[in-house]
């Protein structure tokens, strides 16, 4: 690394000197401004490139009283969809020119939260994005009361948190919409856990449509996200199937589902229709091919940050973000026989 001067880093005043501009002119090159020429910012970003030179965030923070940091605090990262929605957001703060501190919870509950935001709080962070996705969630955050602006992902926020969510509830009412616009009569559900936010709304997706086709809601199974529970759930299917059409509340369980249908002599659309939840990567590559409801969750973590921003630096407030899925049609569902 080259040193503009014996014994110190380069400074912003040495790349104004070098590429012959003033260092506001730096300033807004380094901080992405859009009024500089594409000619005078190839120049400032040669005069980087020769010095070496690095923006000094301490001192930045001394003037801006921002840390540019924002605290994630996350559960359950071995899902994919809390995996992917803290993908998401961290793309989303990085492009916004903010730094991601990251807490992984192994136990979810009020003392392990405020821990972790308490240290957020000693790092000085400018905000937290909470992923934690569990019913009792946002009651803590409202009762920790932080100073800083909190955005509680898959909730749709509070008085005092703001909220950023897939609408779980709409995914699966278009899914079990499909399956009766295809025929289907009995219609069964796999969900999740109930104490996670993302199982219970699901669910309460699939009574809505049931309900309001004037059919039962009766056939529900709780799994637990893993393949090796849609698997035992779908061996106990197997042995008397009364449903013509399944919901299974995400891809993991779907997959365990199909194997043990396979394994039954079960087939799959012929005898029973299936829809996941999750469109995970290997989705289009089960066998057979599984239909299942999309979750954006590049546009999910980009929204939550953008609400996050606007707090942090334009003093908006609480907001709660909703992002449509879509339902993506694959070849695990037919009519009924």
């Amino acid at each position: 690394m080259a040193n503009s001067s014996k014994g110190r880093m380069p400074r912003l005043e040495d790349v104004a000197d070098i590429a012959g501009v003033s260092h506001q002119t730096v300033s807004r090159v380094v901080n992405n401004h859009p009024n500089v020429s594409s000619a005078t910012r190839e120049k400032v970003e040669a005069a980087i490139a020769q010095l070496g030179y690095r923006r000094n965030t301490a001192a930045r923070s001394l003037v801006t009283r921002r840390s540019q940091t924002i605290g994630v605090l996350a559960s359950e990262l071995s899902q994919y969809g809390p995996a992917n929605t803290l993908l998401g957001v961290e793309q989303a703060a990085r492009d916004a020119g903010y730094f991601v501190s990251i807490a992984a919870l192994r136990e979810v509950g009020r003392e392990a939260i405020s821990d972790a935001v308490n240290h957020f709080m000693d790092q000085a962070v400018d905000g937290i994005v909470v992923l934690v996705p569990h019913a009792d969630t946002l009651l803590t955050l409202e009762e920790l009361n932080l100073p800083v602006p909190v955005v509680a992902v898959g909730s749709a926020g509070s008085g005092a948190v703001s909220g950023a969510m897939v609408d779980q509830r709409r995914g699966a009412r278009i899914a079990v919409e499909h399956l009766i616009a295809q025929g289907h009569r009995r219609i069964g559900h796999v969900s999740g856990p109930p104490d996670w936010t993302d199982g219970s709304e699901r669910a309460e997706g699939w009574r809505d449509a049931l309900r309001d086709a004037g059919l039962p809601d009766k056939l529900l199974l709780e799994g637990d996200w893993s393949a090796g529970s849609g698997y035992g759930i779908g061996r106990t299917l197997a042995a008397g199937l009364t449903a013509t059409a399944l919901f299974v509340g995400n891809d993991q369980m779907a997959l365990g589902l199909l194997r043990a249908f396979a394994e039954a002599g079960v087939k799959v659309p012929d005898d029973v229709s299936v829809v996941g939840f999750d469109d995970q990567p290997e989705a289009g590559y089960f066998t057979p091919p599984l239909s299942t409801v999309r979750q954006d969750f590049e546009e999910l973590g980009r929204r939550c940050i953008d609400a996050m921003l606007k707090e942090i630096e334009a003093g908006a407030g609480v907001s709660s973000i909703v992002v449509t899925p879509e339902l993506v049609l694959r070849a695990s569902t037919a009519p009924p026989a």
